[in-house]
Formats: C-alpha cells, structure tokens, sequence
C-alpha cells in the first residue's frame, strides 16, 4: 500500500502537470492555427493577388508602363513579376480567357477589361490586408498567453520543486553529482520552454491598400492609353 507521502506527491504532481499541460495545449492549438492560416493568407496572395497582377501586367505589357502601374498603386516591389510572361501571347491569352468582355471598340474592351481587373484586384488586395492584420494580432496574443504561461509556471522552480520531492540523494553521489543533475535540468527545461511563431511580417509581404480606381482613373487612363497605342493589333475579342 502507498504510503500518504506517496499519495501526495503523486497528486501534486498529477495537478501540475494537468495545469502545465492543459494551458500549453492551448498555446498549441492557437500556434497550430496561426500556422494553418498563414498558408491560407500565403494562397490567397498566389492565387488572387498574384492571377490579379499577371493578367494587368499582360495588358500593359512594357516595363516602364508596369513600373508606373506600381508607383500609382503604391504597392512597391513588383510582385508575380516575369517578362516573358508579359510578352507570351499564348499566356496572355490563357490567363485572359474567362474574364468578361465589355465594349463596342476595341479600345473600350482593353479599358474596361484593365478596370475590371483593377477593382477586383483592389478588393482582394483589402482581403488580404485584414487577413495578415489579423494574424499579426494573433501572434501578439500567442506571445501574450506564452508570456501568461511562465508567470504561472515557473519551469525551473517547477521541475527543482519535483526533484525535491523526489529527494536528492536518489541515485547520485559524489561531488560532480549536483552539476550533472543541473545540465539536465538546464536540457530539459529548454525542451519544455515554449517559443512563440514567427511574426506574420517574417513570412508575408505587408501590403497597403491600393487607391480605388475611381481615385487614380485619370493617371491610369493615361498610362492605359499608351499601352494601348504600343499594341495596335490587339483585340481582346479576338485573342
């Protein structure tokens, strides 16, 4: 039969780890989920964002009229960018089919086409703004419940309290016995510490919001006219 010294220091240590334990999973389950949506935000900037920018850069088509397009819109680096891609007529014509085609001229359908990207490029790129927004906020609150984490468990007091009750004599003499002990107290604390995801900013690009079309109309109507006039056989119905 255990004896009551025993007894209890089995259930002090059930009750530690049980604390230990179940406010770690939480953390876990938070980072697990901070993760699982970091690549959904990554897919979202593939897949939208990046099939947004692909079909305007083959509209403009030129270096210096894309350069512009990125200075208007204040987005920065060029993102998704490829050269060959822009001149490909064979991709141009792959990543254009599909979208709507409005206009009696030839240059009213290459206008309204470049619009109606630009606005659905305008509301995905507001998407995924708030997604990274959000999750820089989640990965403040993961180093928070972390920071919690530690001021109710202190893991070296902790697992020094547990040796204790184990006694210290057990197993180990000598005088190079308390140093021993400590490295691999010193080890496994480490491995039980808990550190915090990445900051979303490490992993995403931060995107600002881009102006609406109705704001910056004139200054694209004006580089979409020279795009136009570098490209007279084009013929968005025609492709």
């Amino acid at each position: 039969m255990l004896d009551l010294n025993t007894t209890l220091a089995f259930e002090v240590k059930k009750e530690l780890a049980d604390r230990y334990f179940g406010f770690r999973k939480i953390i876990e389950e938070d980072t697990n989920e901070y993760q699982h949506n970091i690549i959904a935000s990554a897919l979202l900037l593939e897949e939208k964002i990046g099939s947004d920018l692909v079909r305007l850069y083959v509209l403009l088509q030129d270096d210096d009229l894309i350069t512009e397009f990125f200075r208007l819109t204040g987005l920065g680096e060029m993102l998704f960018y490829d050269q060959y891609i822009n001149k490909s007529p064979t991709i141009r014509k792959k990543v254009l089919t599909g979208i709507p085609i409005r206009g009696f001229t030839r240059k009213q359908r290459f206008l309204n086409m470049f619009f109606d990207l630009y606005r659905t490029l305008e509301a995905d790129v507001a998407d995924y703004r708030r997604r990274v927004l959000e999750l820089a906020q989640d990965q403040e609150t993961i180093k928070e419940e972390i920071n919690i984490f530690y001021q109710k468990n202190d893991i070296s007091g902790i697992m020094l309290f547990l040796r204790g009750m184990d006694g210290t004599g057990s197993g180990s003499s000598g005088p190079m016995a308390g140093a021993i002990d400590t490295d691999n107290a010193i080890t496994m604390e480490e491995k039980m510490r808990i550190h915090p995801p990445q900051p979303v900013e490490k992993i995403l690009p931060i995107l600002s919001l881009i102006p609406s079309a109705t704001d910056i109309r004139n200054e694209l109507k004006v580089l979409l006219q020279t795009a136009f006039a570098r490209q007279p056989g084009l013929d968005l119905k025609k492709l």
